[in-house]
């Protein structure tokens, strides 16, 4: 089954990309920011929900990379897509914010599904969800906290964060990844648990990355949580090198290397499938912004494909309830009157943490 969708989706990236290149029209679009529909990881799993809802209906998506990293470049692919028939655009990633907003008005007859942010005024930063838009979030505090907590749990004492831009999905990523071994530390009297914190500015596979990941592991990190596409494939090759372990983000990563013990997944496919599903059939969630998260299987780790040696099924499904039940509490990437928070205004009593620019 694994080989078949693979196949299926290579075939249909072959004719997406040929669509481009012949700009045939098509109802779905895909637009990545600056990384591939093929990084193993954000585009990837945003894609294959696209992937899936047009095999199982007889169409073909079609995905486009802007030439830069800015809001014009984005909002002029946004127009590329339209001019070629599409009716619903997903966006995947934060740094859509400003395009969409306006992009929502501009084409009011399309539909924009837009991952990790909400339409947001560049100069004035309000942000606005118009009808024709819906805005999806996901509780990456929760899924970083599955995989500290079971990293710590399985007996890794020292660990690594390795992030790409420092966006609020991939910080709430990694300060819940804290959280999570804090609180399995305390379950476990431990006062040994290390971390090692970092932000790359990017999310593309880098020689600079591969050897940040290197040393750590030299220096006796045993696991480091690659948060951020296409960087997670520099971590990996450092992990292969080295005999180490890598913990994967996004979609379940243990494919991309035997390095891989479990991802902190969030529900990418489903969440891009649901929403198309939605406007098919008359009631797309336009206006809205949707969260997805524990108490609604928005967030999780893939146990079936996970490497663990000591953290078990039950184990999980313990620490999953307590989430969905909301009787833990954890802290995102700002507090409660919306300002920004640093690592270190998370209270940490069994942790040390030290981060690195």
């Amino acid at each position: 089954m694994k080989r078949f969708t693979a196949l299926l989706l290579a075939v249909l990236l072959a004719f997406t990309i040929a669509g481009c290149q012949t700009e045939a029209p098509s109802e779905l679009a895909l637009i990545t920011d600056i990384g591939t529909i093929d990084d193993g990881s954000f585009n990837q799993g945003s894609w294959e929900g696209l992937v899936q809802y047009a095999e199982e209906h007889n169409m073909v998506p079609r995905y486009y990379q802007p030439t830069e990293q800015s809001d014009h470049a984005y909002l002029n692919t946004v127009d590329l897509a339209v001019s070629n028939g599409a009716k619903l655009i997903v966006t995947p990633g934060f740094l859509f914010q400003a395009s969409i907003y306006q992009a929502q008005t501009l084409y009011p007859d399309v539909k924009f599904v837009l991952l990790d942010g909400v339409p947001q005024n560049p100069d004035t930063r309000n942000q606005f969800v118009a009808e024709n838009t819906v805005a999806v979030l996901y509780a990456e505090e929760q899924a970083g906290f599955l995989a500290g907590y079971a990293a710590v749990i399985d007996g890794y004492r020292s660990l690594g964060f390795i992030g790409g831009m420092a966006v609020p999905a991939v910080v709430r990523f990694g300060y819940g990844f804290v959280q999570g071994a804090e609180y399995a530390a305390a379950k476990l009297g431990l006062d040994d648990v290390t971390i090692n914190y970092h932000y790359t500015g990017n999310f593309i596979p880098t020689p600079e990355t591969q050897t940040l990941a290197a040393s750590w592991y030299m220096s006796g990190v045993e696991v480091i949580f690659a948060c951020g596409g296409g960087l997670g494939n520099s971590v990996m090759a450092a992990a292969e090198a080295a005999g180490a372990k890598v913990i994967g983000v996004d979609r379940d990563q243990s494919p991309e290397s035997e390095t891989v013990i479990t991802s902190a997944m969030k529900g990418l496919s489903a969440s891009v499938y649901i929403c198309v599903d939605a406007f098919y059939n008359d009631n797309f969630p336009g206006g809205q912004i949707k969260v997805f998260a524990a108490d609604n299987l928005g967030v999780g780790l893939p146990m079936n494909t996970s490497r663990f040696v000591n953290f078990t099924q039950a184990d999980y499904d313990a620490i999953f309830a307590q989430l969905a039940n909301f009787e833990i509490d954890i802290v995102g990437d700002v507090n409660a009157a919306g300002e920004r928070l640093a690592i270190s205004d998370i209270p940490l009593a069994f942790v040390s943490v030290t981060e690195t620019n």
